[in-house]
């Protein structure tokens, strides 16, 4: 019944993405800004919304939320205000998009125009676009996670990009069990931010996502790692590695299954220590909120991609 089900969703995510690439080219039509900006955007603002409690849910496909004083303007006594005239002049972001009178922030296209807007007052170009998004949300990992979204719908011309793969081939020799918030002890008291999974020195890793490597070197816990942002704010962090792919670099887009390294016992020490402890691959993973990042628990993710991709085999 699991995967009759999967499948059922599957069908239904296409048609949100359908709904939602039809708003971003309306927007790219009217702005001549690209497509995959407000897709970046939106998808960002989306998975804020799934992590924060003081941000409401979503009620159409679209995920971006825009502040009540933000889209009615700092000084309109109505922050609810849907007249796009007293918006306008109360200097609100809000607009009417879709033609019926009304500036809804919670209409998709009234907020995926009002965006488009605010967007074309600065330029259309990368650079003013990047200006633009460091005013609306005045922090820059904020714009730089944007900016990394749109590189990657940029590359794939799609918004179904929600695949994944096990972090090991699955012909290889591997063990793993849930030791997220287990006890360390080098480097000072500590838990553990992730799952070990046991395997020989060499046996390939691979990316479990679409995403852009963060972070490529050396740690004195983690060894030779790497870290890779997907399109849903999460950072995946491998570590303990033998080595590096020898064509990965940082900033370099990857997809699920690439290969961007081999298991090791790199770590706990200076740069080259390793053989402290028995061969594996450290995997953990984290969430940006839009304030700070946190860690949390990838032993359900791992043993459900394992299961998808052994099923994906079977078909």
């Amino acid at each position: 019944m699991f995967f009759p089900a999967f499948a059922q969703a599957k069908e239904e995510q296409d048609v949100i993405y359908e709904k939602r690439m039809e708003l971003y080219k309306k927007a790219e039509t009217v702005s001549l800004i690209p497509w995959y900006y407000f897709a970046a955007i939106d998808q960002y603002e989306r998975n804020i919304r799934q992590v924060r409690r003081d941000i409401p849910k979503a009620e159409g496909v679209l995920g971006i939320y825009i502040k009540p004083q933000i889209w009615a303007g700092p000084l309109n006594k109505d922050k609810n205000d849907t007249n796009p005239f007293t918006i306008s002049q109360f200097g609100g972001l809000g607009i009417d998009g879709n033609g019926d009178g009304m500036a809804d922030r919670n209409d998709d296209e009234d907020v995926i125009f009002a965006i488009a807007r605010y967007l074309q007052s600065y330029g259309t170009d990368h650079e003013h676009i990047k200006i633009a998004l460091w005013d609306y949300y005045q922090r820059s990992k904020t714009v730089d996670l944007i900016l990394g979204k749109g590189r990657i719908y940029k590359k794939y011309g799609t918004l179904k990009l929600d695949e994944h793969a096990f972090p090991l081939p699955l012909y290889a020799n591997y063990s793993y069990k849930n030791t997220w918030g287990d006890a360390r002890g080098w480097g000072g008291r500590r838990i553990h931010e992730g799952t070990d999974i046991f395997a020989g020195y060499g046996v390939p890793v691979r990316s479990t996502c679409y995403g852009i490597v963060e972070l490529k070197g050396w740690n004195k816990y983690g060894g030779w790692r790497i870290g890779i942002r997907d399109i849903n704010n999460t950072y995946h962090y491998f570590a303990h590695l033998n080595g590096f792919a020898s064509y990965l670099r940082e900033g370099q887009i990857v997809e699920p299954g690439m290969i961007i390294g081999s298991v090791g016992s790199s770590g706990y020490g200076p740069p080259g220590t390793s053989g402290k402890f028995p061969p594996h691959l450290h995997y953990g993973m984290y969430k940006d909120n839009g304030y700070t990042e946190w860690s949390f628990d990838p032993y359900p993710h791992l043993k459900y991609w394992e299961r998808e991709e052994k099923w994906k085999k079977r078909k």
